[in-house]
């Protein structure tokens, strides 16, 4: 059965330096929960404390309501697959995938079917006889995601099993594990640096930075609704404008762009002063008609990818922008060194004071 996972207050110290800074989260049973972040930002250490690998400095964990603290990995109830995969090279498909059931000493008929079952869900049952030397990289990886749903784990644990994989099979696998999660309804928690991954996999993702949660949400609303710049950059692409506010009544505020542009905002509070405008490409659409609420720039260069235009243009002020306009909203592409217009829905962006808090 599918545990609920709690995590209070957790820290993790290497001498004076805190890898894990106090984070508190909870992770629903049978859900597909995401650890994002860039690199160092305390994710794996985090994954590696539920597992049991590393040891826990401050806080505790929860499977349901049971304290695992002081549980050993092996204790724990957990399957584990790694970014190297680290299957037995001496062993074959099957017998790779029987070893966690030998463990807990079950045996056959039980046994011979449950690897049988395994190795069915991640569609490799043909290569049972197979060593790990005669398989691909993505296969491997079907081998290591079998050992660890054979076992029937309450939490099933990821730490980044994709990134070894060229980008087609990434796609290929990502659909495979959360076919798999949805199937099994096993509560897994997945590592990642990539965000597009992250997006596509994830029921909830906790995106984090120098050991700390800067938000929790579902994948649309972390890239629709990001709390602080950080995500906002992070996920996906933003483009950044410094703006100022004049905001006493936050219904009916007005953002200020250089020196000719004014755009009629609503606030979530009372806000006058500096602040930092992060727009989509996406979010941007180009004009040429000039408006009050529009922002002239001049288009620098246009990449044309399929389904959609990428455009880099300057405005006056200097800012770099990056605007995407879809192939089927536009018959032409716009030549370089013409100018135009931007404008924006204003309910879509989101807009940050200068510590960071959002005021959109």
């Amino acid at each position: 059965m599918s545990h609920s996972v709690r995590i209070k207050d957790a820290v993790k110290k290497y001498g004076d330096f805190t890898e894990v800074d106090g984070i508190t989260m909870d992770i629903h049973s049978g859900e597909f929960f995401t650890l994002l972040g860039p690199s160092g930002c305390g994710k794996t250490t985090l994954l590696r404390m539920i597992a049991g690998f590393n040891t826990i400095d401050g806080g505790e964990i929860y499977f349901d309501d049971k304290r695992i603290n002081n549980v050993e990995a092996h204790k724990r109830d957990t399957g584990m697959v790694f970014q190297n995969y680290a299957i037995f090279p001496h062993l074959s498909v099957e017998d790779n995938v029987a070893y966690g059931l030998k463990a807990r000493k079950i045996k056959d008929p039980e046994l011979s079917d449950r690897v049988h079952e395994a190795l069915e869900l991640v569609q490799i049952e043909k290569l049972a006889k197979r060593l790990p030397n005669e398989l691909s990289g993505g296969q491997q990886q079907r081998v290591a995601l079998a050992r660890a749903i054979v076992i029937e784990p309450g939490v099933l644990l990821m730490d980044e099993p994709l990134s070894n994989l060229d980008a087609k099979l990434r796609v290929q696998m990502r659909t495979i594990i959360k076919r798999l999660q949805r199937r099994l309804g096993i509560t897994t928690i997945y590592v990642t640096h990539d965000q597009e991954e992250a997006l596509a996999i994830s029921d909830r993702i906790a995106v984090m930075k120098q050991g700390k949660i800067m938000q929790i949400g579902e994948p649309k609303d972390i890239y629709l609704h990001p709390e602080n710049p950080f995500v906002a950059n992070f996920i996906g692409t933003s483009n950044f404008l410094d703006v100022d506010i004049e905001g006493k009544d936050p219904n009916n505020a007005l953002m200020k762009i250089g020196d000719d542009t004014r755009v009629q905002m609503k606030l979530t509070r009372s806000y006058s002063g500096p602040a930092q405008l992060s727009v989509r490409p996406e979010q941007l659409y180009l004009t040429f008609e000039e408006s009050d609420d529009s922002l002239k720039a001049n288009v620098d260069i246009s990449v044309f990818l399929g389904d959609f235009i990428e455009y880099e243009v300057t405005t006056e002020s200097g800012a770099v922008l990056q605007v995407n306009q879809y192939t089927k909203d536009s018959n032409e592409i716009i030549p370089d060194g013409e100018t135009v217009y931007l404008k924006f829905r204003h309910d879509l962006v989101s807009l940050y004071d200068m510590e960071g808090n959002v005021l959109s």
